[in-house]
């Protein structure tokens, strides 16, 4: 059974995510959505809204699990036997970072695969970030995340 991860914040989930969702879905048994911790940012979703979001968007992929971990993905997907890890690259910025973190997840395990994954065209640009600073300015999202949720993210910014 081949089985791969696609770990990341997704706060929000963007339509450039699910792209890459759905399309692993296709390529593997099995997908792990890891909604991880990320030090580095301070999410504007719960975890527990996350995963809720994410699993009403991936319903009808029976193959996908949104699961969440604290610790390193390369750790999670040891004990999950997963030896590929999906990433999303939109960009040559984004390339110099998944580039130097694909190398510390080989060299803690060399057996883990790195598969880079670049969303379809009209996807590349969108970022949760881009997507939050649009709300901020009351601009309509709806072109940058799935339906199912827009308005669990529209009313997350009303409060």
């Amino acid at each position: 059974m081949r089985n791969a991860v696609y770990p990341g914040t997704f706060d929000p989930l963007s339509n450039g995510h699910l792209d890459v969702i759905r399309r692993a879905s296709n390529i593997f048994d099995e997908v792990h959505v890891l909604i991880s911790t990320n030090v580095h940012k301070h999410p504007t979703f719960s975890l527990e809204e996350r995963v809720a979001m994410i699993n009403k968007v991936v319903k009808d992929l029976k193959n996908v699990k949104v699961v969440t971990t604290d610790e390193l993905t390369v750790s999670y997907a040891q004990k999950n036997n997963i030896n590929v890890i999906i990433r999303g690259l939109r960009n040559y910025t984004d390339y110099e970072s998944e580039f130097q973190l694909a190398q510390f997840n080989h060299d803690i395990d060399p057996h883990i695969e790195t598969l880079l994954m670049f969303p379809y065209a009209n996807n590349q640009f969108i970022s949760s970030s881009s997507i939050k600073e649009l709300l901020t300015f009351n601009v309509d999202i709806s072109k940058y995340v799935p339906k199912e949720i827009k308005q669990d993210i529209l009313n997350k910014f009303k409060k």
